[in-house]
């Protein structure tokens, strides 16, 4: 994780999410979910919270991209310090929780 992150990958993964592919998206927020397990490459993950919080607004409901961006965002919000980049997400986090189907709300 350590070299990932010296080469610039979370950037170049980081960078997929804006792909108009929705595969590719998902599979670039899966390595970013496996990536933020780490604290350094959190603070490098962060910048990209906004994008992800958009992603899973627009994605189609319970769909494996809108879950992938919820992994994501479940692993960045352990700590507190990025709660205040979600916050503008939080009416489509609890119609998530009302509308979405048990994987989506777990």
């Amino acid at each position: 994780q350590d070299i990932i992150r010296s080469l610039d990958g979370l950037s170049v993964i980081g960078g997929m999410l804006s792909d108009c592919v929705p595969k590719v998206k998902e599979k670039a927020l899966n390595a970013l979910n496996n990536l933020s397990m780490n604290i350094k490459n959190q603070e490098k993950i962060q910048v990209y919270i906004t994008q992800v919080c958009r992603i899973v607004e627009s994605a189609p409901l319970n769909s494996d991209l809108q879950l992938a961006g919820l992994r994501l965002l479940t692993n960045m919000s352990v700590t507190n310090d990025y709660h205040q980049e979600m916050i503008n997400s939080i009416p489509c986090f609890l119609h998530l929780l009302s509308e979405g189907t048990e994987r989506t709300q777990v």
